[in-house]
């Protein structure tokens, strides 16, 4: 089971990666996929575009600003994640600190992954994933309101985005488990089932 906090929403200003179909080897490139331990992987994030040629961090970049430390929201172009199924992608996202990414689409096998890890994908209309972005610029410090348990994206001016999330993945982010934690939660209900329909047939005849 997947020791993870109950999560329930984030308030943050958001890192701007204004790129439509950034893949998962952008996100986190194949050299680094080796390692099942998630430490570190953080360092990995988006290394490609991160790092210069001698490997000192390109301080054009946006996610090397010192203004952007601690933040836990990724505002990103269309598409995000696309590319193959790698799941260390949510996790380098979780480990710098990234709890939710905003786009106007994203990869189903991305956004299952990252519903699977604790880290939420926000749907949004292309129009005001432009809008988005026109207020960062206008804002930089913008902070925006990721409700997991009212599934709404609210704004510096008042405006509520309503998104979707799958039933399930939802209650396993809000109450911090994941499959076998559920599983393991009906433990009681199980047992009493099981007590109250022996089995048929012997099993050891």
């Amino acid at each position: 089971m997947s020791e993870r906090e109950p999560f329930s929403g984030v308030t943050s200003a958001v890192v701007p990666i204004d790129r439509n179909d950034i893949d998962t080897d952008q996100i986190i490139p194949a050299r680094f996929l080796k390692t099942v331990n998630r430490a570190g992987l953080g360092d990995q994030l988006f290394n490609d575009w991160r790092y210069l040629a001698d490997g000192s961090p390109d301080p054009a970049f946006v996610l090397n600003r010192p203004e952007m430390a601690g933040r836990a929201v990724l505002l990103a172009g269309d598409n995000f994640g696309c590319g193959s199924s790698r799941e260390h992608a949510p996790w380098a996202l979780r480990a710098w600190g990234i709890r939710a990414v905003i786009s106007s689409s994203f990869a189903d096998i991305f956004r299952n992954n990252a519903l699977k890890n604790g880290l939420l994908p926000i749907a949004v209309s292309p129009d005001q994933l432009r809008s988005l972005f026109a207020m960062v610029a206008a804002d930089p410090a913008a902070t925006v309101t990721a409700d997991l348990e009212a599934q709404e994206l609210r704004l510096p001016d008042g405006e509520v985005i309503g998104f979707e999330v799958d039933a399930f993945a939802r209650r396993m982010i809000l109450d911090g488990t994941d499959e076998l934690g559920y599983l393991l939660s009906l433990e009681p209900q199980i047992a009493a089932y099981e007590a109250a329909h022996p089995a048929r047939v012997s099993t050891l005849a």
